[in-house]
């Protein structure tokens, strides 16, 4: 599925399809440039499921949580992650496997860690404001 942006109030009706699209699915793995838009997308995402809390990347944390209307949303960031041994530090698996939903930005650090089940959402910049996000389902 593709989703083509033009602008930032596109990104509503964006987050509502992905979220039609991957069901039951809860794992997502958001792949693009520096500058693309995962935390963006990801913050409206959150607001969309319901989250009230300051939605922000967790850069230096690697993992933030929020409180949704539908339970538990886990926020990764593994850009400064330096091996797999920090995954491991920090129990990915207790969330990964934890039921709750998982958005996870540079997921190809820890590719061999993540579950066979997921959304991929790749953010391709095309101009200023627009954006094509490419969904699938594995």
């Amino acid at each position: 599925m593709n989703i083509q942006i033009n602008s930032q109030e596109d990104l509503k009706s964006a987050a509502i399809q992905l979220l039609d699209f991957a069901a039951d699915v809860k794992i997502f793995l958001f792949e693009g440039d520096m500058g693309a838009g995962k935390t963006t997308f990801i913050k409206v995402i959150c607001e969309t499921l319901g989250v009230d809390d300051l939605v922000s990347s967790p850069t230096f944390s690697i993992v933030n949580e929020y409180l949704a209307s539908g339970g538990k949303i886990y926020h990764f960031d593994f850009y400064r992650i330096k091996d797999l041994q920090e995954a491991y530090d920090i129990g990915y698996e207790e969330y990964f496997y934890s039921g709750d939903r998982c958005l996870v930005e540079w997921p190809e650090r820890i590719a061999p860690l993540l579950p066979q089940h997921h959304i991929k959402v790749d953010i391709q910049v095309t101009g200023p404001e627009q954006r094509l996000i490419s969904v699938s389902k594995f």
